[in-house]
Order: structure tokens, then sequence, then C-alpha cells
């Protein structure tokens, strides 16, 4: 039954984008109608319980699902990772209640975003200064968040931020007095995935709109909230890698040169090569994660930074092959290779840089390698 509501999921995927990404891109904007209609058929969180309206998927499941939407359009995946994160922490950090209220209403069409980076605390979110209080009995949110993947569009925008000697995330209505947007202009990679500066200015929430309440520790708080929004950008990079291999191969077969097809002349092999190798390595790599993922296994954190790792990195190289294979027909604003080429070098920096996965891999095997030996 699961596999039959991912199979509808990537049908819808598939017909509402088709070949239109190239042009949202060039437009750096998205269809909010489209954005809709794929929230209301469960396809942008779709891990959401179906008593929730959701469809109720594995992580395995959605992340084929994902890694197909990563291929066809990566603003419009950027999209459903914020709205799945958004959908999985309201679900881990929310109160039956909360859940009650929130859930149906980001399978319903409502669209939603999740700011954590400021000016001045990216990878370091100790730097974090927006606060969440309680004035009066109401939540007070005031901060400055920026470059917040889906806020163009959101109808509600979940805010991390400092409570009293922990941490919280107050859900805000986009349209809550006190609230101010800024797109991020000309973005280079996700163009269209609608990027915004938030500003909250003392707005006023009733306390419910705070998470279980808050008082969570930052660091465990941000960790949790960036294990769904890791794993989904692993998998978006596995469409990309996809997409970049599809594309060269059909190039490297159709043409020739110096009277030899393409794809026989040894060195467009080896990149040819390359390019396979590395889309396997990052959809192992992903299906391993979502494996722990479904098994609860307590090795998932690991997981998922290391498939995070593993399938950004790859897909940076693997774009740069494609753009390398395809030349001149892929060195414009309007190819797929090149847009792959944009977006999958964002994804080496959003939701935890190389560097900080690197450094996470090395406590892990600081703390688990050779352990026995000692």
């Amino acid at each position: 039954m699961a596999g039959e509501r991912r199979t509808t999921a990537r049908d819808l995927t598939s017909t509402l984008i088709g070949d239109r990404a190239g042009g949202w891109d060039l437009a750096g904007e998205l269809p909010v109608a489209v954005l809709r209609e794929l929230g209301r058929q469960g396809a942008l969180c779709a891990q959401v319980p179906v008593e929730f309206g959701g469809l109720g998927l594995s992580s395995a499941d959605n992340g084929e699902l994902t890694a197909h939407t990563g291929g066809l359009c990566s603003s419009v995946r950027s999209v459903q990772t914020s709205q799945g994160m958004a959908a999985w922490s309201i679900g881990r950090f929310g109160d039956p209640g909360q859940r009650r209220h929130y859930l149906p209403r980001l399978t319903g069409g409502q669209l939603a975003a999740v700011a954590f980076s400021e000016a001045d605390a990216g990878s370091d979110l100790g730097a974090m200064t927006t606060r969440i209080e309680i004035v009066d009995g109401e939540a007070v949110v005031t901060g400055e968040k920026v470059w917040t993947t889906a806020a163009t569009y959101a109808d509600l925008i979940l805010v991390v931020g400092r409570f009293g000697s922990g941490a919280a995330v107050a859900v805000v209505p986009r349209d809550r007095p006190g609230v101010r947007l800024t797109r991020v202009p000309h973005p280079s990679g996700c163009r269209a995935a609608g990027h915004a500066d938030v500003r909250l200015d003392a707005v006023r929430l009733p306390a419910s709109a705070i998470l279980g309440g808050g008082g969570h520790d930052l660091s465990m708080l941000v960790t949790a909230m960036l294990l769904y929004g890791r794993m989904s950008v692993a998998w978006g990079c596995v469409g990309i890698l996809r997409e970049c291999l599809r594309v060269s191969a059909t190039h490297v077969r159709a043409r020739s040169q110096f009277g030899t097809e393409l794809a026989r002349h040894q060195l467009v092999s080896r990149h040819l090569a390359e390019l396979l190798v590395a889309e396997q390595v990052a959809s192992r790599a992903c299906e391993h994660a979502s494996r722990c993922w479904d098994d609860g296994d307590p090795g998932l954190v690991a997981a998922v930074v290391l498939a995070k790792q593993v399938s950004s990195r790859n897909a940076a190289r693997g774009a740069a092959t494609a753009v390398q294979l395809l030349a001149s027909r892929a060195a414009h604003d309007g190819s797929p290779v090149a847009r792959a080429y944009r977006d999958a070098k964002l994804m080496e920096i959003i939701e935890g840089t190389t560097e900080i996965c690197q450094l996470i891999l090395a406590d892990h095997a600081l703390a688990t390698v050779g352990r026995a030996d000692a």
C-alpha cells in the first residue's frame, strides 16, 4: 500500500514539474499552485502518518521520492525538504494537540519553512541571538534569520531561538504583525526555492505556538531538526547524480568526434564510469541511512551525516563531470547539467557544510573506531 502511495506521488511530481524546471530556474520562482497541490497530495512531507493526512512512507520510500524530485527540479526538492523538516520537527517536538493542529495543515496545502541560520550564527548555532520569551502569557519572538529556504512561499515559519537557558521552536504565521521577509537576490543555486531573510520584531503569538512548551537543549534541538534535512538533501543529491548520468550517457551515445562515437573515446568513458560510481556510492549511503532510520538504529545520526557528506560531494563533482562531457552544450543557463552544477554546489553548504560533516564524522570515528584495541 505504501508503495502505491509512493508511486502515485512520484507520478504527480513528474506531471506537475514536467520539463518546466529550467524556466522556473531562470525566472527564480516556482508556481505556488504547484507547491500547494504537491502539499495537498502529501508529496511534500510524505513521512507524515496517514492519520494526519500524510502518505505514511518509510524513510526509504520517501528517499526515493525525494531523489526523483531532485532529479527533476532541485528548487522544488528544496521546498520538499523544508516542508518535511517542518513536519518532522512538529512530530518530534510538538505535543499531541500541536500535532493534530499543525500536521493536517501541512498535508492540506499550506507551506512551511524552517529558520535556523543568522548572520553570525551559521555553522556556529551557539552564537544564535533570536529569542523566544513568554510575556504576559504570550510568546514573543525577536530576531533576524538569514537564507531561510521556502520562506517566500511559506504560510508558517518554524523559528528556532533561545528560550530562557535553553531553546525552543515557535510556529510563526508569515502574515503575523512584525514578520518581515526580504528575498535573497539572485542565489547561485536552487534559484527558485524562495530563499529569504526573515526579521521578527517582537512577534506576539499564543503560548501554544511553542512546540512542546520549549526548554530544549539547543544543540540537541538543532541536531534533531537537521536530521531530516540532511537525509532529504542527501537523497536529493542522488537525484541530481542520476539526472546528470542520464543526460551525459544520452549525449555521448549520440555525438561523434574524429569519426568515433564520443562514448568510445577512453577519456570520455572514464568520466562516464566515474559518474556512475558516484551515483552508486551515494545511493548505497542513502539506502543505509534510511534503513537505520526505519529500523531505529542507534547509529542513525552518523549514518545520515555520512550520507549527506558522500552524496553532496559526489553530486558537486558529478555535475562538474557532466558539464565537462557536454562541453559547450552545458555552458549556458537553461542547460539541465549547468543547473545541476550550481544546485549541487549549494548542497555542500546547506544543512551542515562539508567541513561540519567532516568534524562530526571525525568525532564519531574517535568515539567508536578501535576502542576495543585501546
